[in-house]
């Protein structure tokens, strides 16, 4: 049974917490720096300065590098996480999301607003050796490491005349030559992008329709592209604003939040349709899969809980309390435990299985 130990006080405005799976230390943004727990004693040991505003945060498991996204002032933060210091303050453009190659040890930086293009970082010198340009606001980053290929979301912008400028598209990257190789229509507003690394096929959460007002349609879809063809084989209709993404490589399983109803769609990879539906706690947000024990574990902001769900049975075995408002939620593989950032208390919740 799952249990929720008292919760590290962090720093105030905590976003987001990443893991490195080889040192178990653990990762939180908070302010404009980025607090190390330690995984065993669950305590902080280091608080790192990094830029304005980091956001998002992707380990390098083979260099022991963390990558901090910061959106205030478009940089990229590189700690070494054996000394916790800053080595390097990359300058990318307008930072949305990020992914990295753990085999090629390169990070991939999508800038949205004007700048439409992906920041390529090489891990060796900490330096941007490319910059690629892709589709209309581009959001979503995920790499193949099978195949080295790199998919971005375009999500498609509001003019400044209200008019809607959709764009819909996967952008297709080759790692070896930094460029687009293919342009992939999928739904409409493309947010978050997940690979299948057994398969090698990406799958897509489209949060659905662009408003005048700039806000967004509360049903979606999710489309599977094979990245043999580079083309669209299925489109599963899942729940009300899918919001989140992850999937389990073991099982070849995508499980997605939907903030709309309330429910996880559970997305059979080998038949492209949905599997099963299951309710979880109000306004599930983040998700994250322990591959050794095939556990999804959702954060529901509306109700301050995380949702446990067995992969194998399909259904919720415990409910959770944890901090005000969880947001982001990551697995440390290794021991099962299981960090949920609480963005209104400040606080990590840890959660261990027994």
């Amino acid at each position: 049974m799952p249990f929720a130990n008292d919760p590290s006080e962090v720093a105030k405005a905590l976003s987001v917490v990443a893991v490195d799976p080889g040192s178990h230390a653990v990762y939180v943004a908070v302010d404009d720096s980025v607090s190390v727990i330690n995984g065993s004693t669950h305590t902080v040991t280091a608080t790192v300065p990094v830029g304005k505003d980091p956001r998002w945060m992707v380990v390098d498991p083979g260099s022991h590098t963390l990558y901090v996204m910061n959106v205030g002032d478009g940089t990229v933060s590189v700690i070494d996480a054996s000394t916790h210091t800053v080595t390097a303050t990359v300058s990318v453009a307008k930072p949305y999301w990020m992914a990295v190659d753990p085999g090629s040890h390169t990070v991939y930086v999508a800038n949205g607003g004007v700048h439409n293009s992906v920041s390529v970082i090489d891990g060796s010198t900490q330096t941007v050796t490319a910059t690629v340009p892709v589709g209309k606001n581009p959001d979503g980053v995920a790499v193949d490491p099978g195949t080295h290929t790199v998919y971005v979301t375009n999500l498609g912008t509001v003019g400044p005349d209200g008019q809607v400028e959709e764009d819909g598209t996967v952008s297709v990257i080759d790692a070896s030559t930094h460029i687009v190789t293919a342009t992939v229509p999928v739904g409409k507003h493309p947010d978050e992008v997940a690979v299948d690394p057994g398969t090698h096929t990406a799958f897509v959460t489209n949060t659905g329709p662009l408003r005048p007002d700039g806000q967004v349609e509360r049903d979606g879809t999710v489309s599977v592209i094979d990245a043999s063809t580079h083309t669209v084989t299925a489109t599963v209709p899942v729940g009300k604003h899918p919001f989140s993404m992850a999937l389990d490589p073991g099982s070849h399983t995508v499980y997605v939040t939907n903030f709309g109803d309330n429910t996880v769609s559970v997305i059979d990879a080998s038949t492209r349709t949905v599997s099963a539906t299951v309710p979880v706690g109000k306004y599930p947000q983040a998700v994250a899969v322990d591959p050794g024990t095939h556990t999804v574990y959702v954060t529901n902001d509306g109700d301050n809980t995380v949702s446990v769900i067995d992969g194998s049975t399909r259904t919720v075995t415990a409910t959770v309390p944890v901090g005000g408002q969880p947001n982001r939620v990551a697995v440390d593989p290794g021991t099962h435990t299981v960090y949920v950032a609480n963005t209104l208390t400040s606080t990590v919740s840890v959660i261990e299985s027994r």
